[in-house]
């Protein structure tokens, strides 16, 4: 199933040109990558199966298929290099060009003041819970579940835009991480993707009720602002399945579903993930 998927998004790619003469020919010893992507895109790309590959310091996981994946930050500047050593010991660099994107600035007003600037233990507190937030996000299962064609949790009108520079009650803050999606609190929030539920806490300050899904390989999805949560650490979930509800706990001005999604602790955009899909 994995591989279907892969060529299925893959259509754009190009191999690396092969050494003519060489056992590289065969199908199976390509390295296929998209000549260019986004900022905020997830990448996946093909390489002989045992192969060892790396990027950005990191060693990536490969499928029985060959497939890689990976995530390209909000800031990232290209050309992107990916390394690959084959299992017969051939060494190619696939090379990546970044597609630089606009980022609008959206002003935000009437969140608590104390989430825009909290006092000491509040910041505190903040720090211990964002700090258990990214300790999820450091697993590296060897799950694919990251190749399914991801579907939307929540229908509704999208009230924010990953990467958009945001300004709090008029003071600059980070940007923003996801896509928000406005639906009435109790919405049921489904998994876009199958996945092993990783963080589930019903009351974090800045993002209040919170659940994380792991895909695999790294990339996961976070569902902030939830009402419910129907979930918890260890379970496995389908795509489609009911997590959680829709919400407007924490640092939010009404009801809606923040959906953030990452590669380890690179940020990415949900709604690129949504498109390779379409």
């Amino acid at each position: 199933m994995t591989a279907l998927v892969f060529f299925a998004i893959a259509t754009v790619s190009s191999p690396l040109p092969a050494r003519a003469g060489s056992a590289e020919t065969t199908s199976d010893q390509r390295i296929v990558f998209p000549a260019s992507v986004q900022q905020g895109a997830m990448v996946l790309g093909k390489v002989p199966p045992g192969s060892t590959v790396t990027y950005a310091g990191r060693t990536l996981r490969t499928t029985g298929y060959g497939t890689v994946v990976f995530g390209v930050g909000r800031d990232a500047t290209g050309p992107l290099s990916v390394a690959v050593i084959r299992p017969d010991g051939s060494r190619d660099t696939a090379r990546i060009a970044v597609m630089p994107r606009d980022w609008p600035e959206q002003r935000v007003d009437g969140v608590p003041p104390a989430t825009v600037d909290p006092p000491p233990a509040i910041a505190e507190r903040i720090r211990r819970e964002q700090a258990r937030v990214a300790e999820a996000r450091t697993r590296d299962d060897a799950r694919a579940d990251f190749a399914q064609a991801f579907i939307r949790p929540v229908d509704g009108r999208i009230s924010g835009r990953f990467g958009r520079a945001r300004v709090y009650n008029g003071k600059p803050g980070s940007p923003h991480s996801g896509m928000d999606i406005a639906a009435a609190s109790g919405t049921p929030v489904k998994a876009p993707a199958a996945g092993i539920v990783t963080f589930a806490a019903p009351d974090l300050y800045l993002t209040g009720g919170t659940v994380l899904v792991d895909h695999g390989h790294g990339i996961s999805s976070n569902f902030l602002h939830l009402s419910r949560i129907d979930v918890k650490v260890g379970d496995r979930v389908e795509q489609g399945q009911v997590v959680a509800a829709v919400g407007s706990t924490g640092r939010s001005t009404g009801p809606h579903l923040h959906w953030g999604m990452s590669w380890f602790d690179v940020r990415i955009d949900p709604q690129l993930v949504l498109e390779r899909g379409e």
